[in-house]
């Protein structure tokens, strides 16, 4: 409630100065004509409308209720709604019923939008930064238990372990009471605390604020006994959901039929005009990108025959796309040449194969540039899952359940896999997990965060090599 007060004064107070600056640019800087400057009464009503309608778009766009770990490009792109909205808003308000005679400077809410959306972003990250400094520290810290243990338990004390600015702890874990404690296989890092019949005595003494279960093939009988014990204790309740994740990685939603309650685990987002506007966005983009970069790609292009001689300066290879059709994807040549011992095996840290300018251009995903032309000519797509070597996709088919229901999209030079860390060599089940995720729940918005974010991950990702 504290953060939420700050957040709501500091957005308040970053509202109010963009309007005030916006007048200010507006009467000193003749742009739109020249500055009439009509009764100040006016533009203190108008500061007061455009204020609240701001405030109340960005509530009703979620700003509010972003959780802890919530992603500052989703959070911009809520300020970017919730002050269009609020302005919009604030314009109808002044011309429709304040009346003709009600005389301001219209450009001025131009100035206001591009003004407040950099002031409430930049003073948002600013408070932000500092909560994570102070969660870091050990202040405003949620104290976790996880019950259950193997697989899930692990994958949960990573991601937390991964994000120490989000203010997370993890206690420790509860036991099934079925599970000897030999058996629990508890992850590296964490402490049994005991067995689930005394799970409520175990919240009590270690002050835990969030209770997360994991175990897998909880009956509901069982499910509403834990709830049950701690129904008198202020604690949150969360399940991952492994079981769903065996048909969906899909958010689990619920919706009503006729008053009936019914848990969506499969959504088809790409199809019918979905399907044409992230076509038309692929081409539109890829061939401004080639036309930017090309002298980037001429210069590697030389760089690869002079470092390198011996071999083509493309490396082309067969991988899996669309429907599990094959396809020829084109990179810059990275490696030694071997000619016809060239070696299929995945790149490793400090693999013998890279070249000095293959090191460098892999580490900066410039060996990836010439797949635009593949996205030119349809074979991929800018955002969708990365494509892999038919031999690859064979062995992954037989041993992750529902594998190639990510080749029902087109592969992607980026994804939602990768740019959560999902690159080289690691966890094909994971990276599987997070392409469902982006095939389930696909938006244009989502494709452009992951672009976004692909640019960040690109000078950050330890797993480029």
């Amino acid at each position: 409630m504290v953060v939420f007060g700050i957040q709501l004064a500091l957005d308040l107070a970053a509202i109010i100065a963009g309007f005030l600056l916006a007048y200010a640019i507006r009467k000193r800087v003749d742009l739109g004509g020249p500055f009439i400057d009509f009764n100040p009464d006016n533009y203190q009503l108008i500061l007061a409308i455009s204020t609240v309608s701001v405030l109340v778009a960005f509530y009703n766009r979620g700003i509010y209720r972003l959780k802890r770990g919530f992603s500052k490009i989703d959070e911009f792109y809520r300020i970017c709604a919730g002050t269009l909205l609020g302005l919009i808003f604030a314009v109808f308000f002044n011309s429709f019923l304040l009346g003709p005679n009600f005389l301001y400077s219209r450009i001025i809410f131009l100035y206001s939008m591009v003004l407040i959306i950099a002031l409430v972003s930049v003073v948002r990250w600013l408070f932000s930064s500092l909560v994570d400094l102070l969660r870091r520290v050990g202040l405003s810290q949620v104290r976790m238990v996880i019950v259950g243990g193997g697989d899930p338990t692990a994958r949960i004390v990573r991601k937390v372990q991964a994000v120490p600015q989000l203010g997370y702890v993890i206690a420790g874990v509860v036991c099934d009471n079925n599970n000897p404690d030999h058996v629990c296989d508890l992850p590296a890092g964490t402490k049994l605390l005991g067995h689930l019949e005394d799970l409520a005595d175990i919240v009590r003494a270690n002050e835990i604020d969030e209770i997360i279960i994991t175990m897998s093939g909880v009956t509901q009988e069982e499910l509403f006994n834990l709830v049950g014990m701690c129904d008198d204790l202020p604690v949150n309740i969360r399940i991952y959901p492994e079981a769903f994740q065996l048909v969906t990685t899909n958010e689990v939603t619920i919706s009503a039929l006729t008053g009936l309650p019914l848990v969506s685990v499969k959504d088809v987002a790409l199809r019918g005009i979905n399907r044409f506007i992230k076509r038309g966005m692929d081409i539109a983009i890829s061939l401004t990108l080639l036309v930017i970069v090309s002298p980037l790609m001429l210069l590697v292009a030389i760089l690869i025959k002079l470092t390198s001689p011996r071999g083509p300066v493309f490396y082309t290879q067969e991988r899996v796309g669309l429907d599990g059709k094959p396809f020829t994807v084109f990179k810059f040549r990275s490696m030694r040449f071997l000619g016809d011992h060239e070696s299929p095996a995945w790149t490793t840290p400090g693999d013998p194969r890279r070249t000095r300018l293959g090191r460098f251009i892999r580490r900066y995903s410039i060996d990836e540039l010439p797949q635009f032309i593949n996205v030119l000519v349809g074979d991929m797509s800018i955002v969708g899952p990365r494509p892999e070597q038919p031999h690859y996709v064979e062995e992954f088919s037989r041993t992750i359940p529902r594998y190639m229901r990510r080749h029902k999209e087109k592969a992607g030079i980026t994804g939602w896999a990768q740019v959560n860390g999902l690159r080289g060599d690691t966890s094909i089940t994971e990276r599987t997990r997070y392409d469902l995720y982006y095939v389930e729940n696909w938006s244009v918005l989502f494709d452009l965060k992951i672009m976004l974010k692909t640019i960040l991950v690109i000078f950050t990702d330890k797993n480029a090599y």
